[in-house]
């Protein structure tokens, strides 16, 4: 189990790293903050653009790109050349997918239990994200109890083994990486790659101290 932990510590460590670096790269006018829905790109180029933005650039260059439709179907922009795929949710929100995630993404899509990673995937969502709840996979929007977080720029790790989950806390306002989603089919680990402090909600008063183990 230690080995697990530490050879799984060693991938978060290394991704974190990373996307600081590639994010400091990066030109802020590529941000996601003039464009609230997917749709409201002006051309195929302008969604190519901002959805390879959530990428380090030697990932998104070569990536696949999707953009979701209000009707919910994808669609397919540029194909890829190096397995990752990049796309806009409804709300504007970037983000690129290895394959494991892409497996993922389309078992949530479909409610349906996501295939057991055969290595630790990684995604990217260095334009952060606009909220999601932090124990409901399908809420839209924030309520009393279900402690809706604003990230800022992230990574997010699935781990091949369940139990290496509970090396973390759900707590978000800590700092460091975090599970969202635990005790869900969907759960998965959350690394900030910037200070949480000016980005994310604040725990929810009262938040038992078993939440956080």
């Amino acid at each position: 189990m230690r080995k697990i932990v530490a050879s799984l510590s060693a991938v978060l460590m290394l991704a974190a790293i990373t996307a600081v670096a590639q994010d400091k790269m990066k030109d802020p006018k590529s941000s996601h903050d003039g464009m609230a829905k997917a749709g409201g790109a002006k051309s195929d180029a302008a969604v190519i653009a901002k959805a390879t933005s959530a990428a380090p650039p030697d990932i998104g260059r070569n990536a696949a790109v999707m953009s979701m439709g209000a009707d919910g179907k994808m669609k397919e922009l540029r194909a890829s050349t190096n397995g990752w795929m990049c796309m806009l949710d409804l709300v504007g929100d970037s983000m690129c997918l290895d394959k494991e995630w892409q497996a993922w993404g389309g078992a949530w899509m479909n409610k349906k239990d996501p295939p057991k990673p055969k290595t630790v995937g990684v995604a990217y969502m260095l334009k952060g994200d606009k909220g999601a709840s932090n124990t409901d996979p399908y809420a839209k929007k924030a309520t009393a109890d279900n402690q809706w977080v604003v990230s800022g720029p992230h990574i997010m790790l699935l781990p091949t083994d369940i139990s290496q989950l509970d090396a973390y806390p759900t707590d978000w306002t800590k700092g460091g990486p975090w599970v969202m989603w635990k005790g869900t089919p969907y759960a998965h680990i959350m690394v900030p790659t910037t200070s949480m402090a000016k980005s994310a909600s604040k725990a929810p008063a009262g938040k038992k101290a078993a939440d956080t183990k």
